[in-house]
C-alpha cells in the first residue's frame, strides 16, 4: 500500500483487502461465496490485479488455479467448480457441460464448456509491471506463457466463424455482459423446445422463465454437439462478433507480445494477431452512423441495435484513430451515458428501449467496465476521462461497498454483497493513482 494513500483511500484499502482475504478459499477466491462460490475465468483475472497489489503469491496461485481448467485445445473454461461443494451449489452446476465426458478437457477438473473474454494476458503482464522481485516474476511469466498462447491460438482457430480475424462469441455468457440488450434480438430467433430447461434453479440475479431457457438451450446444444468446431462455424445459432469481447482479445495480444520478449519467445505472431484484430474490429464493427463500435450477429450478418458499455471497450486498442476516439468519448460523455448517469458508466445506452436500471447487466454500472475503459482511457492520454472514471468508481463503493453492480442514477448497491472483482479492481485503482507520486 503506498504511503500516499489519505485517510479515506487507506480505509477503502484495508476494506476492499478484507474481502479478497475472506473470499480466499485456499486455492482461488471466489467471486462471492454465497452466490458465486466457484471460479469465473475474467473474475480471477480482475482479481489477480487486486491482490498483486496485496498479496503478490496469491496473485499468481489465482491465475494457475484457472488454468487447471484449460482444456487441450486451449479453451480457457468460464468456469472452473470448486468441486468440494455440493453439485447442486449453483446452477449451471457441471452436471449441465458434462466437461467430464470431452477428450479435449481436463481429468480431474469439472468446468464449464464456455470461455469469457480474454483478459488474461494483460493482466499478467500487469502483474509483471507491479512486481517486487523481477526475477520471480519472470519465472512465472515463463510458466504462464504456453498457456496464454494456447488460449490464443484456439480463439484465432476455433472462433474466427466469419474469417475476418475477429472471435466470435457462441453464447451470452462468453461476453461477460450476460444478460445485456445487445443479445436479445440473435436470442430471441432461437427456437425453445416445449419443455424448460432449468426449472426450480433460478438464482436471485438471473433472469427467469423463457429468458433463461434460452441460454440454457444454448448450452445443451453446445452440449450435444460435443463442443465441436464445424458444428460452432455452420450450425450454432448463437455466433456474434462483439467489439467488448474482441478489444480484450487484442489488447491481450500486444500484452503476450511483451510477454514473449520478457521470456525469450517471438513477439511476432502475436503483434501479427493484433494487427489483424484491430483492422476487423474497423472494418466489421464500426457504425459510422452511430460513431461507435455495435456487435455484428453473424447469422444475419447485421450489426446489432443496442449500444451498451461493450461499444467503449475498443478504447484498449493502443491504435486506434484519434477520430474514432474521439466519437467514443463523446458517446461516453453524452447523456446517453455518463452524462446522465450520477454514477457511471451505465452498461446500456439509457435511451435505449430496453434499458432497465437494475436489470441484471441491462443499465447497471459495474466497476468491471468502469475499470476496463478507465484503463483504455490512460491509454490515449485521456485524464478527464479517467478521472471520471475512478472518481465515480470511489463513489460508488464509499456509498454501497463493493457490490456486483449499482444503480447508475443514485449509486445504491445491487446483486451480491462482498463481491471480490469490485474490491479487487479497487485495490488495483487505489494503487495505479498513487504509484507516480510514491517514493
Amino acid at each position: 500500500m503506498s504511503s500516499r494513500l489519505t485517510g479515506d483511500e487507506t480505509a477503502l484499502w484495508k476494506a476492499a483487502a478484507r474481502v479478497l482475504d475472506a473470499n480466499w478459499t485456499g486455492t482461488a477466491t471466489a467471486a462471492s461465496p454465497g452466490l458465486y462460490p466457484h471460479q469465473w475465468s475474467w473474475d480471477s483475472a480482475f482479481i489477480s490485479l487486486g491482490l498483486a497489489r496485496h498479496r503478490p503469491a496469491r496473485a499468481e496461485t489465482e491465475l494457475l488455479s484457472l488454468f487447471r481448467g484449460q482444456w487441450a485445445d486451449g479453451m480457457l473454461p468460464h468456469i472452473v467448480f470448486n468441486t468440494s461443494l455440493a453439485r447442486h451449489a449453483f446452477f449451471p452446476g457441471p452436471d449441465l457441460w458434462c466437461s467430464a465426458q470431452q477428450p479435449a478437457a481436463p481429468r480431474g477438473v469439472q468446468t464449464s464448456g464456455l470461455t469469457q473474454p480474454p483478459v488474461h494476458a494483460l493482466v499478467a503482464l500487469r502483474l509483471h509491471e507491479c512486481a517486487h522481485d523481477g526475477e520471480s516474476s519472470r519465472a512465472f511469466l515463463a510458466r504462464l506463457y504456453p498457456l496464454l498462447a494456447a488460449q490464443h491460438r484456439y480463439l484465432a482457430t476455433a472462433r474466427d466463424l466469419g474469417g475476418a480475424g475477429l472471435a466470435a462469441i457462441c453464447h451470452p455468457w462468453e461476453s461477460g455482459l450476460d444478460n445485456s440488450p445487445a443479445w436479445d434480438r440473435p436470442l430471441a430467433a432461437l427456437q425453445l423446445p416445449p419443455t424448460a430447461y432449468a426449472p426450480g434453479h433460478r438464482s436471485r440475479t438471473l433472469p427467469t422463465g423463457e429468458d433463461y431457457d434460452r441460454y440454457v438451450r444454448l448450452v445443451a446444444l453446445l452440449r450435444e454437439a460435443r463442443y465441436d468446431r464445424a458444428y460452432l462455424r455452420e450450425s450454432h445459432p448463437f455466433a456474434v462478433e462483439d467489439p467488448l469481447f474482441n478489444a480484450t482479445y487484442l489488447a491481450s495480444a500486444h500484452a503476450l507480445a511483451e510477454v514473449a520478449r520478457i521470456v525469450g519467445a517471438d513477439p511476432a505472431p502475436h503483434l501479427e494477431a493484433a494487427q489483424r484484430v484491430h483492422t476487423a474490429m474497423l472494418d466489421r464493427l464500426w457504425d459510422a452512423d452511430t460513431g461507435c463500435f455495435r456487435a455484428r450477429d453473424l447469422r444475419d450478418d447485421r450489426l446489432l441495435p443496442v449500444i451498451t458499455a461493450g461499444s467503449f471497450g475498443p478504447l484498449l486498442d493502443p491504435e486506434l484513430p484519434a477520430a474514432h476516439v474521439r466519437n467514443l468519448v463523446d458517446l461516453l460523455l453524452s447523456a446517453r451515458f455518463a452524462g446522465a448517469a450520477g454514477y457511471p458508466v451505465p452498461t446500456c445506452d439509457i435511451q435505449a428501449p430496453a434499458f432497465d436500471r437494475g436489470g441484471y447487466w441491462r443499465g447497471p454500472t459495474w466497476i468491471s467496465t468502469n475499470w476496463l475503459i478507465w484503463y483504455g482511457a490512460l491509454a490515449h492520454g485521456l485524464p478527464v476521462v479517467a478521472d471520471l472514471l475512478y472518481g465515480s468508481t470511489m463513489r460508488l463503493v464509499r456509498q454501497s461497498g463493493f457490490r456486483e453492480f449499482f444503480d447508475p442514477f443514485d449509486g445504491t448497491g445491487r446483486g451480491s454483497h462482498d463481491y471480490s472483482w469490485s474490491a479487487a479492481l479497487v485495490l488495483d485503482l487505489l494503487a495505479a493513482r498513487r504509484a507516480p507520486q510514491a517514493a
